[in-house]
């Protein structure tokens, strides 16, 4: 299995919309999806390692697929529309990141 991570770096300036990207942005990419996105998760940064430490990033979601073609057959066609969508809750330039998921455990 892998993770696509998609990362908002904090900024003090940085825009985020935490209820959009929660309620239409991530259910709109897994519908786009489909069955290429087994399941998603989204986190919204708190604080950094340090105490008083700013997030190093304001929000972040995790994108689980079988492969990394499941992961492109599933975005691809879609990726046009979805980075679209972008600036109706961030003007912050994401950082990606593809891992392969070596545990998983509930």
């Amino acid at each position: 299995m892998i993770k696509v991570s998609v990362m908002y770096p904090d900024a003090p300036e940085a825009r985020f919309d935490h209820a959009y990207y929660r309620d239409t942005h991530m259910p709109l990419v897994k519908q786009r999806m489909s069955e290429s996105c087994r399941y998603y998760s989204i986190d919204k940064g708190l604080a950094g390692g340090a105490p008083g430490a700013a997030p190093a990033y304001i929000g972040m979601s995790h994108i689980f697929c079988d492969s990394v073609e499941a992961f492109q057959n599933g975005f691809g066609p879609h990726a046009a529309e979805l980075m679209a969508d972008l600036p109706n809750f961030t003007d912050i330039t994401p950082v990606i990141q593809t891992s392969e998921v070596m545990v998983e455990r509930g």
